[in-house]
């Protein structure tokens, strides 16, 4: 070793440096120079460390060079005359090329490219540089290119602050053949009519959240694209989801305190043609604002807690959005999903409930609830005509109020018994639950008299039996008196395996029963709680240490006991086998717009096939139409220096059985860089 004193200049012979995130270098000798210019002759660099049992095997990846130069001024190391030795066995010669210093987070330069196919596009092969601009802000420009459609432009400036940080996107494409997209009835879902001369597809998006100080933040995520489906259909990152949900909020979270408000739009990518019945784009509506607030006071009142909820939305919606059993009859209206023109709700809530247990050990919680709304409603004609023609199809009055007031009060007593039992090697715990709310009939019922746009995702089952208000949503409301009644039972054992299981029913004693009175949705049709004795709903589950765990799910009628609806999952995460099932299925629900049964069958398994070897797959089959929805197969490799992915996908349209398909590979190198498709490519099958 040769050195000066402030060890800015010197020479090695026989060299190896570890640098702190474990990157290597080895020489057969190195120079120093002013401080900042270390030249390693006849070098190898790597990322990958080495084997404790056979130091002398070679890494999953190296690169040897006749010089390596490593410039910490400009913080990059460059190679000339190397060669890339991939398990060993030299791969390709690079006369030269630099990346960036192993210890460096940003740096301006190429990024690993990116190959894709996909059907209607082709093979893709992406492209992109980054510009380290500033320690708070960069840009990524990448330029894309498409054996079927051409050159895609992207470009993204992101910029953070002290309190928070933003980005923008923006995608461009003039398509080189947009007829590629045509459907089977000769339709271009994504371009307009076939032979559509505008070509240019494109959007816009930018997200951003800020703290305004520690208890409020305020944000944005905004899409603007020039049809409904470029976003998913060139996989751009981040906006690429099937349904975005665009909206600016602002949130304040302080104790028990907590605040909402947002204006925000659903935006479905779907390549259905807007003027097709079933599309469902031009159907969503604005809502300008949703807005939700929640308190609960720290000290007790009563001896009990008092919560207070306000809910409040107005929304707008430009197209009517009806379901038709006939789609050539426009007078067979069965339901009203939304309504053209403009609506909105206030809705605030009081609650107070306390625990008593006696001697015994009974749990009782009695419950008292006030809540009251206040509503308007300014729907188009041709919205009144559509709910005029449903209530005549169904026998009903047609009573769409322009405004509305109504009230709630709520009188209720939960009971439970939680009676423990021992032995050397477990414990049970069966617990008796009985539920008994008292309330009158829930107004404007019977009658198609009151929007609902957020109750419509009901469902009734094992977790929603204990529920004082079971609709999803503000814009129905459970009346009458209802009892609940089931049994819950939870296992340990001492091997590390749990159980747990519920059943119940649920009872109307008196007033209207709200699931058995019409609304424009038919929310409560054949929901299992429309008659006055409910079906019956229970689950049974259990989990081991093994990693094996499983659950049964269902709603059985309570006479016949026949299964309404039921839900089989399977899981076990392990080694060398990981594996998914899950089995569903829903009986016709033909008021709720499903004439047909729903049953499907998922199934997914991963294998360990060596220590860095795995291969996987998934599929999805809808057992009533006999197809296969998707299916996907993949495989990976990966070390600490070395990852290696690959898939195949395929999805299948359930209306024209048309195939779609995908490929994704990626390549990733620990310091080096990534190379291969997006992460979108592999979420249909990992």
């Amino acid at each position: 070793i040769d050195i000066t004193d402030d060890f800015a200049d010197g020479f090695v012979n026989a060299l190896r440096v570890e640098t702190v995130d474990k990157a290597y270098f080895a020489a057969e000798s190195a120079e120093r120079m002013g401080g900042v210019l270390t030249t390693f002759h006849n070098g190898v660099y790597t990322a990958c460390e080495p084997c404790e049992d056979k130091p002398d095997k070679a890494p999953t990846w190296r690169i040897k060079a006749r010089k390596i130069i490593w410039n910490g001024e400009k913080k990059t190391v460059r190679f000339e005359n190397s060669n890339f030795e991939f398990f060993g066995f030299p791969l390709a010669y690079l006369p030269a090329f630099e990346i960036a210093d192993p210890t460096v987070k940003r740096k301006s330069g190429f990024l690993i490219p990116g190959i894709s196919y996909k059907s209607d596009l082709g093979v893709g092969v992406k492209v992109p540089y980054y510009f380290a601009l500033s320690p708070t802000y960069d840009l990524t420009v990448t330029g894309s290119g498409y054996t079927k459609q051409g050159f895609l432009g992207e470009a993204e400036w992101r910029q953070r602050f002290n309190n928070g940080q933003y980005s923008l996107k923006i995608a461009g494409i003039r398509q080189v053949d947009p007829d590629e997209f045509i459907d089977s009835d000769g339709h271009n879902v994504d371009s307009g009519a076939a032979g559509d001369p505008n070509k240019f597809r494109g959007m816009m998006g930018t997200k951003g959240q800020f703290a305004i100080n520690p208890r409020w933040d305020f944000g944005w995520d905004v899409l603007l694209q020039t049809d409904k489906n470029f976003s998913r259909t060139y996989a751009i990152e981040d906006f690429n989801d099937s349904v975005h949900r665009s909206s600016i909020y602002l949130t304040g979270l302080n104790g028990r305190n907590y605040f909402d408000v947002r204006a925000m739009r659903f935006e479905v990518q779907e390549e259905t043609l807007s003027d097709d019945p079933t599309a469902r784009a031009g159907k969503q509506p604005w809502v300008l604002p949703s807005l939700d607030y929640a308190y609960i006071p720290d000290m007790a009142v009563g001896g009990g807690q008092l919560s207070f909820n306000v809910n409040a939305q107005a929304i707008s919606r430009d197209r009517l959005d009806r379901v038709l059993a006939d789609p050539n009859n426009a007078a067979s209206v069965t339901s009203v999903r939304g309504i053209e023109g403009q609506s909105g709700r206030l809705t605030a809530e009081a609650e107070w409930k306390r625990t008593f247990t006696t001697d015994g050990g009974l749990l009782l919680t009695p419950l008292l609830a006030l809540r009251g709304d206040a509503g308007y409603v300014n729907a188009s004609s041709g919205s009144l005509n559509a709910i005029n023609q449903m209530a005549s199809n169904l026998g009903v009055d047609d009573d769409m109020r322009s405004s509305l007031a109504r009230f709630m009060a709520t009188a209720g007593l939960e009971m439970r018994w939680p009676v423990l039992f021992s032995s050397t090697s477990s414990s049970h715990i069966f617990e008796p639950m009985a539920q008994v709310f008292v309330r009158p009939n829930e107004q404007y019922v019977g009658g198609l008299a009151v929007p609902n746009e957020d109750a419509q995702s009901f469902v009734f089952d094992a977790t929603t039996l204990f529920e004082r208000d079971k609709f999803s949503g503000y814009d129905r409301l459970e009346g009458g008196t209802r009892a609940n009644v089931g049994l819950r039972y939870s296992g340990a054992y001492d091997n590390g395996w749990s159980t747990n299981a519920l059943f119940g029913q649920s009872y109307q004693l008196d007033g209207q029963n709200s699931f058995a009175a019409p609304d424009l949705v038919n929310v409560g049709a054949d929901s299992g709680l429309e008659t006055a004795t409910s079906d019956y709903v229970g689950l049974v589950g259990f989990n081991s240490p093994s990693g094996l765990s499983g659950s049964i799910s269902g709603r059985f009628d309570e006479q016949s006991f026949e299964v309404r609806r039921a839900e089989v999952k399977a899981a076990y995460s392990g080694l060398p086998i990981s594996f998914s099932a899950k089995y569903a299925f829903i009986q016709a629900q033909p008021l709720y717009g499903f004439t047909t049964d729903r049953h499907e069958v998922t199934l997914g398994a991963s294998t360990q096939l060596a220590e860095n070897w795995r291969v996987f797959g998934t599929g999805t089959y809808d057992l009533e139409q006999s197809v296969l929805v998707k299916d996907g197969v993949g495989f990976a490799y990966s070390d600490s220096c070395f990852t290696y992915l690959m898939t195949f996908s395929e999805s299948r349209d359930l209306s024209t059985k048309e195939v779609s398909q995908n490929i994704g590979f990626n390549l990733s190198f620990r310091t080096l860089g990534d190379f291969g498709s997006t992460q979108s490519s592999f979420n249909a099958v990992q």
